[in-house]
């Protein structure tokens, strides 16, 4: 049978977690593309010799969220599986996303239910989207939502080419928000699917999370600066910077967001009002 989806998995320097996760995705019997962002430790030659049926991309720098848009590209299937080199889907999940992308032709998007391994408890990401304030369309099989965990998501992969995948000025993290509110403002839809279920093992290899709070807080402005109206620009511009007065990892997300501005002013358009409404509706 011809395959209907492509696991793409960035990754840096995490190549025993990444082992694992390609064990677990070899009993789905679906392409896999690794792309790695120039990892310092054997990643790629690992891959390539113990995983012979996995297709590797080597960057050899580190892109970020943009890893992910070369694995797309480079994919030949309708649909993509974003996995992290920590993260794995159940083993019913990608057939049900098909069935679900070919019934829903409004479809741009499905998050997956995501189980926290090795106890098994949901995501409270998950919970919020469930609740989604935007609620349920009645062509769409699961809560609208305008953001999502990557690692437990599929995409349909000409909605994403369409939009241009992840954004450049991000980087990463929290890449998700405005690749959703692009999808929606093309007319694509992003819903929360309870059935179609993703797993999680946070590596032990993670970011300081001062730095990962720096970088947080420099994205969400610039997501910001790049399609919010410009009275919301100037409250959060101004509220992150009343914070930078007593708080060093705030005023360095916002020097950092300065740095980035030129790119933002070439990047820069507002959302369809109907989406910047439902933007706004959820904060």
């Amino acid at each position: 049978m011809v395959p209907r989806t492509t696991v793409v998995i960035a990754t840096r320097d995490r190549a025993d977690d990444l082992a694992r996760t390609l064990t677990r995705l070899e009993r789905l019997d679906v392409p896999v593309i690794v792309v790695d962002n120039g990892s310092s430790d054997d990643t790629v030659a690992r891959v390539r010799r113990e995983f012979d049926q996995v297709e590797v991309l080597a960057l050899g720098r580190n892109e970020g969220a943009l890893a992910r848009n070369h694995g797309v590209r480079h994919a030949t299937t309708p649909c993509v599986a974003f996995s992290d080199d920590d993260s794995w889907w159940a083993p019913d999940a990608l057939p049900r996303a098909e069935e679900l992308f070919a019934r829903h032709p409004r479809l741009g998007l499905i998050a997956a239910r995501t189980i926290v391994e090795p106890d098994g408890r949901l995501d409270p990401v998950c919970a919020d989207m469930a609740r989604s304030a935007l609620g349920r369309d009645d062509d769409l099989p699961g809560p609208s939502v305008l953001g999502f965990v990557c690692c437990g998501a599929v995409v349909r992969r000409s909605a994403f080419l369409r939009v241009g995948g992840f954004h450049p000025v991000l980087f990463w993290p929290g890449e998700e928000r405005l690749f959703s509110w692009d999808l929606a403002a093309s007319g694509w839809a992003c819903c929360y699917v309870d059935d179609v279920v993703a797993h999680h093992q946070p590596s032990s290899f993670r970011p300081p999370s001062a730095w990962r709070r720096r970088v947080e807080l420099r994205n969400d402005l610039l997501t910001t600066w790049l399609r919010r109206p410009a009275g919301v620009v100037l409250g959060q511009t101004f509220a992150l910077a009343r914070r930078a007065i007593g708080d060093r990892d705030a005023g360095a997300a916002l020097a950092a967001a300065v740095r980035r501005l030129p790119a933002v002013l070439r990047h820069r358009h507002r959302l369809p009002a109907e989406v910047e409404r439902r933007v706004a509706l959820i904060g």
